[in-house]
């Protein structure tokens, strides 16, 4: 086991048997598998957590703007399916949802109130740096999704891919909308997507 560990992050003070029926027992992951997917999507599904709460915050404060209303929304329903179907895959493979969830709820709607508060354009700094995060989060688990040849796993991998692309149509919009014309928009940027780095990482461990 400590050898295994070493070779693979994945597999820290990870406890499963050493094969693991997911999906209604219709597949049988390896231990080494079930430990990359299972902190795959407890990230995920703390991720999405957060980022409709953002958004509410953000509505919290734009929303009287009938166009950043209906933008805001738009992303905001888009998260809402990300979250239901990563809540999915928690039950279909087994997951222990992050015990920080609760925390990404509130750290999300808190930033999402405190960017709107320093304006629009802060508000699209701050989806943009957590949308770069997030895309590039997403592309690294597509790229070690992808060493697994189990064609059950091909949902969860259409299901990231999709969550990724929707994602980086808001980094999109949020340039198109100003934001890195945002006040101390460099600083912004670094802050936020940093914590978000800070924020996968304990998500996935604890």
């Amino acid at each position: 086991m400590s050898g295994q560990a070493a070779r693979n992050p994945y597999l820290k003070d990870f406890k499963y048997r050493d094969t693991v029926e997911v999906k209604d027992g219709t597949l049988k992951l390896s231990k080494e598998e079930h430990a990359m997917i299972d902190r795959f999507i407890r990230i995920n599904q703390a991720g999405e957590t957060a980022a409709v709460t953002i958004y509410k915050g953000q509505m919290a404060v734009l929303g009287r703007d009938p166009e950043l209303k209906t933008l805001l929304t738009h992303m905001r329903d888009q998260e809402v399916v990300h979250l239901e179907i990563m809540d999915r895959h928690i039950a279909d493979f087994k997951v222990r949802p992050t015990l920080l969830q609760p925390v990404a709820a509130v750290g999300g709607y808190v930033l999402g109130v405190v960017s709107a508060l320093l304006g629009v354009r802060s508000a699209m700094t701050c989806t943009e740096a957590v949308e770069t995060k997030i895309g590039t989060h997403y592309n690294d688990q597509l790229r070690d999704l992808h060493t697994l040849q189990h064609a059950e796993l091909d949902e969860l991998k259409r299901s990231i891919a999709k969550c990724r692309d929707e994602e980086l149509e808001h980094l999109d919009t949020a340039v198109d909308h100003g934001a890195r014309m945002a006040p101390l928009y460099r600083l912004q940027f670094e802050l936020i997507k940093g914590g978000c780095g800070v924020a996968i990482w304990l998500c996935e461990r604890i």
